[in-house]
């Protein structure tokens, strides 16, 4: 017989939840306040309630100029790592690659190593084997970045898939290529839907790796923030960063009608 939880322990429960939420969620509610204020100084509580900020950040070029460029980075990014990503975790989940096991482990690896040496390395390596730094290079790093998530997000579905579906279907008289498109890559689109998210989210917010592989005129979002940061801070930084966590709302929503969120976080 089970013996019924202690009122002590639920309570406690609850209280660590409740102070786990208020530290994750606090912080983002700072800065959209700020975003709000009428000052001209990042300060909290806002002084006052004004929308010039966000009028400031919107009519400005360098921030739409580099909200752009970080567009033109992570749309591509995020096409790139649905595709490569979804082939490489069904290739794995089949076994069809010598080493599986091992490939599937390296994958890990850009998650694992801090972003630094990962910026430092790719950086070192470009530079002797192919040249200067361009936009190119920032695509190629973020790339890196975002691809072990697609692969992992895929892997995780495929592992809790019906294995004899793609087998009846080939019983049926589909070809190999019909039944994966038919079959596998359906039952893929789930965790595809998820890695394609943070493959987004990665490429559109890194700053570290960008730092190391951007040239003089490639100036994403996170590094226009940085910068203004560092030389003339005020409140639209605040601005843009409110922008970009609707976005992130937005695209958690987008998830949600598509393919629904209990099926990306199964």
């Amino acid at each position: 017989m089970v013996k019924a939880i202690p009122s002590w322990v639920s309570l406690l429960t609850t209280l660590v939840l409740v102070l786990t939420v208020v530290f994750l969620l606090a912080p983002l509610l700072v800065v959209v306040g700020v975003s709000f204020t009428a000052g001209d100084y990042i300060s909290f509580p806002p002084e006052g309630f004004s929308l010039r900020w966000y009028e400031k950040v919107l009519t400005e070029g360098r921030y739409t100029a580099a909200a752009l460029t970080s567009l033109s980075v992570a749309v591509p990014v995020t096409i790139a790592s649905a595709i490569l990503g979804a082939a490489t975790a069904i290739a794995l989940h089949r076994r069809l690659l010598p080493g599986s096991g091992v490939i599937s482990g390296l994958f890990l690896a850009p998650i694992v190593l801090p972003s630094i040496i990962l910026g430092l390395g790719l950086l070192m390596l470009w530079s002797r084997s192919l040249g200067p730094t361009s936009i190119l290079t920032v695509f190629v790093g973020h790339l890196v970045l975002a691809l072990p998530y697609v692969i992992r997000t895929t892997l995780a579905v495929l592992s809790t898939s019906d294995p004899f579906l793609e087998e009846a279907a080939r019983t049926m008289g589909a070809g190999p290529w019909r039944s994966l498109w038919r079959v596998t890559v359906p039952q893929c689109l789930p965790g595809v839907a998820a890695g394609a998210f943070f493959a987004f989210n990665i490429s559109f917010d890194e700053a570290v790796v960008s730092l190391f592989l951007r040239s003089p005129e490639v100036v994403t979002l996170p590094i226009q923030i940085y910068t203004q940061l560092e030389f003339s801070p005020d409140p639209s930084i605040a601005a843009v960063s409110s922008l970009m966590i609707g976005l992130t709302i937005v695209l958690i929503v987008l998830i949600e009608r598509a393919v629904g969120l209990q099926k990306v976080t199964e």
